[in-house]
Protein backbone atom coordinates (compact mmCIF):
# COMPACT_ATOMS: atom_id res chain seq x y z
CA UNK A 1 0.00 0.00 0.00
CA UNK A 2 1.57 3.18 -1.06
CA UNK A 3 1.22 6.73 0.55
CA UNK A 4 -0.95 8.15 -2.81
CA UNK A 5 -3.50 5.41 -1.70
CA UNK A 6 -3.86 6.19 1.53
CA UNK A 7 -4.38 9.89 1.03
CA UNK A 8 -7.48 8.97 -1.72
CA UNK A 9 -9.61 9.19 1.54
CA UNK A 10 -8.18 11.50 3.43
CA UNK A 11 -8.53 14.30 0.41
CA UNK A 12 -12.19 13.30 -0.06
CA UNK A 13 -13.37 13.87 3.44
CA UNK A 14 -11.05 17.13 2.90
CA UNK A 15 -12.41 18.26 -0.33
CA UNK A 16 -16.13 17.41 1.01
CA UNK A 17 -15.86 19.05 4.27
CA UNK A 18 -14.43 22.07 2.62
CA UNK A 19 -17.36 22.25 0.07
CA UNK A 20 -19.80 21.74 2.89
CA UNK A 21 -18.20 24.32 5.03
CA UNK A 22 -19.12 27.19 2.15
CA UNK A 23 -22.08 26.32 1.23
CA UNK A 24 -22.99 26.97 5.51
CA UNK A 25 -21.31 29.86 5.66
CA UNK A 26 -22.84 31.26 2.05
CA UNK A 27 -26.13 30.89 3.50
CA UNK A 28 -25.60 31.89 6.84
CA UNK A 29 -24.38 35.16 6.12
CA UNK A 30 -27.24 35.34 3.64
CA UNK A 31 -30.08 34.37 6.39
CA UNK A 32 -28.43 36.73 8.61
CA UNK A 33 -28.23 39.91 5.97
CA UNK A 34 -31.96 39.20 5.38
CA UNK A 35 -32.61 38.94 9.58
CA UNK A 36 -30.71 42.16 9.85
CA UNK A 37 -33.57 44.12 6.88
CA UNK A 38 -36.03 42.99 8.41
CA UNK A 39 -35.48 43.77 11.91
CA UNK A 40 -33.96 47.21 10.63
CA UNK A 41 -37.09 47.90 8.98
CA UNK A 42 -39.48 47.23 11.86
CA UNK A 43 -36.90 49.37 14.02
CA UNK A 44 -37.19 51.88 11.30
CA UNK A 45 -41.05 51.87 11.25
CA UNK A 46 -41.00 52.39 15.28
CA UNK A 47 -39.10 55.22 14.81
CA UNK A 48 -41.32 56.95 11.95
CA UNK A 49 -45.12 55.70 14.44
CA UNK A 50 -43.08 57.25 17.15
CA UNK A 51 -42.28 60.82 15.64
CA UNK A 52 -45.58 61.00 14.34
CA UNK A 53 -47.11 60.55 17.86
CA UNK A 54 -48.23 57.59 16.93
CA UNK A 55 -46.71 54.90 19.11
CA UNK A 56 -45.45 55.16 22.41
CA UNK A 57 -42.47 53.69 23.23
CA UNK A 58 -40.95 53.12 27.10
CA UNK A 59 -37.28 52.52 26.39
CA UNK A 60 -36.68 51.87 30.18
CA UNK A 61 -39.22 49.20 30.04
CA UNK A 62 -37.47 47.90 26.43
CA UNK A 63 -33.58 48.45 28.97
CA UNK A 64 -34.84 45.97 31.97
CA UNK A 65 -36.28 43.28 29.51
CA UNK A 66 -33.26 43.11 27.39
CA UNK A 67 -30.71 42.92 30.46
CA UNK A 68 -32.94 40.34 31.79
CA UNK A 69 -32.78 38.74 28.80
CA UNK A 70 -29.28 38.87 28.31
CA UNK A 71 -29.13 37.49 31.87
CA UNK A 72 -30.66 34.36 31.22
CA UNK A 73 -28.84 33.53 28.34
CA UNK A 74 -25.46 33.99 29.78
CA UNK A 75 -26.92 31.73 32.69
CA UNK A 76 -28.28 29.36 30.40
CA UNK A 77 -25.07 28.76 28.03
CA UNK A 78 -22.63 28.25 31.35
CA UNK A 79 -24.45 25.53 32.07
CA UNK A 80 -23.60 23.59 28.80
CA UNK A 81 -21.35 20.92 29.54
CA UNK A 82 -17.85 21.99 28.61
CA UNK A 83 -18.34 25.55 28.46
CA UNK A 84 -18.88 26.17 31.62
CA UNK A 85 -16.30 25.03 34.59
CA UNK A 86 -16.11 23.24 37.75
CA UNK A 87 -15.53 24.11 41.06
CA UNK A 88 -12.08 23.55 41.55
CA UNK A 89 -11.40 25.60 38.16
CA UNK A 90 -11.19 23.47 35.27
CA UNK A 91 -13.78 22.82 32.65
CA UNK A 92 -16.03 20.01 32.41
CA UNK A 93 -14.87 18.36 29.10
CA UNK A 94 -13.96 14.73 29.71
CA UNK A 95 -11.04 13.37 28.42
CA UNK A 96 -12.94 11.18 25.63
CA UNK A 97 -14.33 14.17 24.20
CA UNK A 98 -11.30 15.97 23.80
CA UNK A 99 -9.71 12.69 22.05
CA UNK A 100 -8.31 13.48 18.19
CA UNK A 101 -9.95 10.72 15.63
CA UNK A 102 -8.22 10.15 12.20
CA UNK A 103 -11.20 11.67 10.18
CA UNK A 104 -11.62 14.66 13.02
CA UNK A 105 -8.71 17.06 12.34
CA UNK A 106 -8.89 16.85 8.15
CA UNK A 107 -12.96 17.59 8.16
CA UNK A 108 -12.89 20.22 11.00
CA UNK A 109 -10.30 22.34 9.42
CA UNK A 110 -11.65 21.48 5.79
CA UNK A 111 -15.02 22.67 7.10
CA UNK A 112 -14.01 25.44 9.38
CA UNK A 113 -11.73 27.17 6.25
CA UNK A 114 -14.88 26.28 4.03
CA UNK A 115 -16.76 27.88 6.19
CA UNK A 116 -14.86 31.15 6.78
CA UNK A 117 -14.78 31.16 2.47
CA UNK A 118 -18.17 31.02 2.58
CA UNK A 119 -18.97 33.50 5.28
CA UNK A 120 -16.56 35.98 3.38
CA UNK A 121 -18.26 35.73 0.08
CA UNK A 122 -21.76 35.43 1.29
Amino acid sequence: MSIIDSFGPAAATMGGGSFVGILIGYALKKVIKLVAVIVGLFLDELAFLQYHQIANINCDKHETLSEGAITTISNAITLIPGIGSSADGYTTATASSLAITGLGIPLTGSMSVGFTIGFMKG
